[in-house]
């Protein structure tokens, strides 16, 4: 089956240095249930049962299909449950890897697997299924929709995750027996997506292997330059390791303190990333060797760091203390960086036994220390708060693809810590700013906030948070995201919180906008009032909807303000619903509609007074201002924009579109200023600028952007200027004071030309 190819590559090579047993022995052997039964020893014998059960099942489901390698399928599910028995996940953990391809590959249906195995171990299979292709028209909207599944379905229990992340791993292992054009897009995958996850979920060394493998098949010619210049290099500093080892072990046996001490060795793919980000040559990455100390206790953890920094000089700015401030994922360790012998830098990492556990397996030491220490429950500490905001993320985003983007941006391991105004810390995305900051706290305070204050002072909202900053959010009832906060905020949570305000708030308005002009097109075919949305006229609007296709009142109203809809036909088949039910049009209204509409005294016009946000936007190219003649398109998908009427892209769009024009008028108080945009021809010198600026300042108008062109001053210069004002007369005045200054030859209002 193509199916099974793709989602599952084949069992890689077995080393050359171990006698290879005949292919059938072997086959049969790591095929067989004996193969996982020496892992399960943590775990009683009723579940070992229960594991015994789904393997015979799995083994029954998949009989015949045979992987790329040629090996049995099922090794490939023993080796995924066999990885859960590493990180000590429990027998429904370990039923799940067993029959995580069933659904998929097999044809077993989801209720089958609830009859025989309880419903949670059908839950983490459909978890880890991916969705029916055929459902989707391109690739990535397929993979996009089951990553979507996979990412909600771990949200709600973690184990589903820790199964994919074994699955992948064997994957990855065996990926050498799959057709080669399949490597790079698996790798690239594997680096985006799963590695991510593993890290931001604690699991290390899963993490760094994930990274390795992927590294090896995506650019297979430079891990392998690599790989030899680090087994060089590995030649040539062995003594000089072996001598820092021998040295710090016997300065703790003479302080009498009894520790674990292993050499560890930078991996390949870090390495590389090391060299590519900084632009170093391989012999300028200086941190390739390092020791991990393991002590009894994290008292030890600081006498082991200062025993270090009295043997070799520490190099400044290369401690960290991921103890008593541990990252994001749970991992705590101290780092520090010190000059070796012959100048080498050699790094150590001081942390506890419980800490080397986290480190390794992260979210899956949930399950290692029930296994030891049942009582204890430390799932809260590792990190697990991301998965409660992916739930989040989803309750605001419907869209796959797009929530998918907003959890790619999570990903991030890089973290930065900062503190609240009473001390406490919070972890961030690197270059994470203050409105991440007051999402991350609640969505209440990120949709209302209108100041900050970094360490006391303060602060544009755009500014990028450093480690220790204290950070106090200003807050007022009033205020509601703005859009151009999506450009710079950093994390998934703030941007699905900002775009699903802005999508509320877009839609109530031209719903709103919507009912307005159905109103307007009624009254001009004589009927004076919207029929009501009560049980009389549920039939009209019923049938109406059927006519549209639309599926509720509220999603008419908005498509007609957003454009998708035209009022006039809606309603013109509305009044002929309405005449079969006996309600005859006014014909004095139709009249009075129909003659005086030119003269702007129509009861239906829709008014403007400025307080409209995402439903009606003012056309840029005449900036309309309050006093000045305007008229109304409906965009398609846009709601209305305000024209000037004798602008030169109006007259376009009315000579092609004349139906989607609507008649609108400016209240008699407008409620804020408007922009309008100003060319000024200046005679160049010293102080013109400052002069113009003065001068629109007595007149009260506000500039919001100037614009001086990029080609070099001349005698004569022009300048662009953005100004607010009240109306078209403030306006005027404002030209007049501008005229009256010295130096400015012209001033005129920017509009298109024809």
């Amino acid at each position: 089956m193509s199916a099974v190819l793709e989602s599952a590559p084949g069992k890689g090579k077995r080393p050359a240095n171990h006698a290879r047993p005949s292919p059938a022995a072997a086959n049969a052997a790591a095929a067989s249930f004996a193969a996982l039964t020496a892992r399960l020893d943590y775990i009683d014998a009723a579940d070992v049962e229960q594991v015994r059960r789904a393997y015979r099942f799995a083994d029954e489901a998949h009989l015949g299909q045979i992987r790329a390698s040629g090996e049995p399928y099922i090794t490939h599910p023993i080796a995924v449950a066999s990885q859960c028995a590493e990180w000590k996940l429990d027998a429904q953990a370990l039923m799940a890897a067993l029959l995580h391809d069933a659904i998929e590959d097999c044809g077993v249906t989801k209720p089958e697997l609830i009859e025989r195995f309880g419903a949670p171990v059908a839950e983490l299979v459909d978890g880890l299924t991916k969705l029916d292709k055929l459902q989707f028209t391109t690739r990535e909207e397929n993979q996009a929709e089951s990553f979507r599944k996979m990412l909600l379905a771990m949200a709600r229990d973690v184990r589903v995750i820790l199964v994919k992340l074994a699955d992948r791993s064997h994957n990855m292992r065996t990926l050498e027996d799959m057709p080669r054009e399949k490597w790079s897009r698996i790798s690239s995958e594997t680096l985006d997506i799963y590695a991510p996850i593993a890290h931001r979920l604690g699991l290390n060394s899963t993490y760094r292997e994930l990274q390795e493998l992927a590294f090896r098949h995506l650019q297979p010619w430079r891990h392998a330059i690599l790989n030899k210049a680090v087994s060089k290099a590995r030649s040539r500093r062995r003594d000089l390791i072996q001598k820092v080892q021998r040295e710090v072990e016997a300065a703790f046996e003479q302080a009498g303190m009894q520790v674990q001490i292993a050499g560890r060795e930078k991996t390949l793919y870090s390495i590389y990333r090391k060299m590519d980000e900084k632009h170093l040559s391989f012999a300028q990455v200086t941190d390739i060797y390092g020791f991990r100390i393991i002590v009894p206790s994290v008292l030890d953890c600081y006498t082991a760091m200062g025993l270090l920094h009295q043997m070799y000089k520490p190099v400044p700015g290369k401690f960290k203390d991921h103890i008593a401030i541990p990252k994001m994922n749970g991992y705590q360790s101290l780092h520090t960086t010190l000059v070796g012998p012959s100048g080498v830098n050699v790094e150590f990492q001081m942390r506890t036994e419980a800490m080397h556990i986290v480190a390794e397996s992260g979210v899956a030491a949930h399950w290692l220390y029930k296994a030891s220490n049942p009582g204890e429950d430390v799932a809260d500490q590792l990190g697990t708060k991301w998965l409660q905001s992916l739930l989040d993320i989803q309750h605001e985003t419907r869209d796959a693809a797009e929530f998918w983007d907003h959890v790619k941006i999570d990903l991030f391991p890089d973290a930065v810590y900062v503190f609240t105004p009473k001390s406490q810390i919070m972890a961030l995305p690197r270059g994470a700013t203050v409105v991440d900051f007051a999402y991350a706290i609640h969505s209440n305070i990120g949709d209302r906030t209108v100041a900050a204050k970094i360490n006391g002072v303060q602060v544009p909202l755009r500014t990028e948070l450093k480690n220790g900053d204290v950070v106090e959010v200003v807050t007022a009832p009033v205020s509601t995201p703005n859009p151009a906060w999506l450009g710079f905020v950093r994390t998934g949570r703030a941007r699905s919180k900002i775009r699903h305000h802005l999508k509320s708030l877009a839609q109530a308005e031209s719903q709103e906008l919507g009912e307005k002009l159905l109103t307007q097109a009624l009254r001009s075919e004589g009927m004076e009032h919207l029929p009501a949305d009560d049980e009389s006229n549920h039939g009209i609007w019923e049938k109406l909807l059927r006519f549209t296709g639309n599926r509720t009142r509220e999603e008419l109203l908005t498509d007609i303000g957003l454009g998708k809809r035209i009022a006039t036909i809606v309603a013109k088949r509305l009044v002929t619903m309405l005449a079969e039910k006996g309600v005859k049009p006014d014909a004095l209204l139709i009249t009075r509609e129909r003659y005086t509409a030119h003269e702007n005294v129509s009861q239906g016009e829709v008014t403007l007074d400025g307080s409209e946000n995402a439903s009606v936007q003012f056309a840029s190219c005449c900036r309309p201002v309050p006093g000045d003649p305007i008229v109304g398109y409906l965009g398609r998908g846009e709601g209305l924009v305000v024209h000037c009427e004798d602008c030169a892209v109006a007259k376009r769009l009315r000579h092609k579109d004349s139906e989607r024009f609507i008649s609108v008028e400016w209240a008699d108080e407008p409620v804020r200023p408007f922009e309008t945009s100003l060319l000024v021809t200046v005679a160049n010198g010293k102080g013109v600028l400052a002069r113009i600026a003065a001068a629109l300042a007595s007149a009260e108008a506000d500039i919001t952007h100037v614009n001086m062109g990029e080609e070099k001053a001349q005698d004569a210069t022009d300048l662009r200027f953005l100004v607010a004002v009240r109306d078209k007369a403030h306006l005027d005045a404002a030209i007049r004071m501008l005229k009256r200054t010295p130096s400015v030859m012209r001033v005129q209002r920017v509009k298109p030309s024809r």
